[in-house]
């Protein structure tokens, strides 16, 4: 834990120093400490004062809680449904959230709300998704792992259907090009707003989910398990779906669909300290906030002076590792 907490830190700093203004890591440091402390900064040194503090630093603090939220969930909705493929992402939630989103951005839907309209819809997109996939999914004897993943897979593309007839009727000439935000993931429109909104989000979601640790242990070996520890399984699955769903919902509306993240890090996590969930869930959001942040660099590195969407970092590494525990999960349960 101590060498992840380090290597967030080291990974920040780097984030802070990065970008297409060149400014030196001291003089990075510097305007830090002066923010932190009320230092004086003089005139020459305000341009880039203003792009390290306002632009640089709620860009990677969003990334630390971002990372951490959509690792969280990835862990909580992986216990719920057993299933070791599943992932907000790869169960259509994120796509639901995006068409929540798509929604207010290029109609105004739910104008009314003012700055929580997004958020709302977004997490209004999430809980539809989620109720609709689990629907699909259930059958007389359960939920089946194999038959979640290829609902919430379809499930996705309908949802992106849905965004992509959004957009052929938004009567903005530029919708396409907003709506690719949302579909892909960006980081860009980080804000110091959006790191109280989905910073309260993600650590009031890591805390409730170390708090409920033990009954995610039992929840994950089945509901026979849970009922003989006392806990009501069926309310408890559907407070963690909505919980879900609204961590969910709330990062998508305001850095947009990045997936993979949910599903990478519960494994890696696992492989470092074992299936207890209450070490997976101390560890596990800092892993997922170190993989965010380095993501970021690299999307904004990678082809300067153009910035990738990070959903495609994300996606380089989540594919192949989702082929790979595909094949190892159809070799386990081939006779």
């Amino acid at each position: 834990m101590a060498l992840a907490l380090f290597a967030l830190v080291g990974a920040s700093v780097l984030g802070l120093v990065v970008g297409s203004v060149h400014i030196a890591p001291s003089a990075t440091l510097r305007y830090l400490w002066a923010e932190l402390s009320g230092g004086v900064i003089t005139g020459a040194d305000a341009p880039d004062y203003r792009i390290v503090v306002d632009s640089r630093l709620p860009r990677v603090l969003t990334s630390i809680v971002v990372g951490a939220g959509l690792s969280t969930v990835g862990v909580i909705v992986q216990a719920v449904v057993r299933n070791a493929l599943a992932d907000p992402y790869i169960l259509g939630i994120s796509s639901g959230a995006s068409v929540g989103a798509t929604a207010v951005v290029l109609f105004g839907a739910l104008g009314g709300l003012g700055l929580y309209a997004l958020p709302s819809a977004a997490f209004l997109g999430a809980l539809l998704a989620t109720v609709i996939v689990f629907m699909l999914a259930r059958t007389s004897s359960g939920l089946e792992p194999l038959r979640l993943v290829l609902m919430g897979t379809a499930l996705g593309y309908g949802f992106s259907a849905v965004t992509t007839v959004l957009v052929f009727l938004a009567p903005a000439g530029d919708a396409a090009r907003s709506v690719m935000f949302w579909l892909l993931g960006s980081l860009a429109a980080a804000s110091w707003h959006s790191v109280w909104l989905v910073g309260v989000v993600s650590v009031v979601g890591v805390v409730l989910a170390v708090a409920v640790a033990r009954h995610l242990d039992a929840l994950s070996m089945g509901d026979d398990v849970s009922a003989s520890l006392g806990i009501d399984a069926g309310r408890f699955r559907l407070g963690l779906f909505v919980a879900s769903a609204i961590i969910v919902g709330v990062i998508v509306s305001v850095c947009g669909a990045i997936g993979f993240v949910g599903l990478i890090m519960p494994h890696v996590t696992r492989l470092l300290v074992g299936a207890d969930h209450r070490r997976v869930l101390v560890l596990c959001p800092l892993l997922g906030a170190l993989f965010v942040v380095v993501a970021d660099i690299i999307s904004r590195t990678l082809v300067p002076p153009y910035e990738l969407p990070i959903g495609a970092i994300t996606a380089a590494v989540g594919v192949p590792t989702f082929i790979l525990l595909m094949r190892r999960r159809t070799r386990t349960v081939s006779p």
